[in-house]
């Protein structure tokens, strides 16, 4: 089957895109699975902080998961920001039926929608009391990835348009 890993920034579209794609191949008999990060963390992650060691753990653990279910022909979303190309390639050289799909936001527009108020918090002064610290893409560390499969760019396109080219790729990447 096939194993989607998304990256990209809070706020850039992953949990709708995953959700817009999982309701499509799902209509269609397609056996698919979201393992989004946020949710995983109230759970299999919960005992994770967001220091650089816990979110590698935090990533090691979804890729399990996501493998456990490509090992049952469940095709797998990945929707977590997934920050780091090293962990990233870790996981797609770990089987050529994973594929890295970019969500792809320009930051200003990320800060104009930050819907969880989140990037606000991480743009305070140091020394404000409701300051972010360990923000990705503001005040730690993303890495944009280097050849990804597929790039939705969510600040141009909308959910669905992007939920769409999701939808095509899956299914071209699955008929090879």
């Amino acid at each position: 089957m096939l194993l989607i890993q998304f990256t990209g920034l809070s706020g850039s579209g992953k949990t709708t895109i995953a959700t817009l794609v999982k309701e499509k191949l799902a209509a269609n008999n397609v056996n698919i699975e979201v393992i989004d990060g946020d949710e995983y963390r109230k759970s299999l992650c919960k005992d994770l902080g967001f220091s650089y060691e816990d979110r590698v753990e935090n990533l090691h653990r979804l890729g399990t998961v996501a493998k456990l279910l490509l090992k049952h022909n469940v095709i797998s979303i990945i929707s977590a920001i997934n920050p780091f190309e090293s962990i990233r390639k870790e996981l797609s050289d770990s089987s050529k039926f994973v594929k890295t799909v970019w969500i792809d936001c320009a930051i200003e527009t990320l800060i104009r929608r930050d819907p969880k108020g989140l990037y606000k918090r991480a743009l305070l002064p140091d020394d404000h009391s409701d300051k972010l610290f360990h923000f990705t893409g503001i005040n730690d560390l993303y890495e944009n990835p280097i050849n990804p499969d597929l790039v939705l760019y969510t600040d141009r396109e909308t959910p669905e348009e992007s939920a769409g080219r999701l939808v095509e790729f899956i299914l071209d990447s699955i008929k090879k």
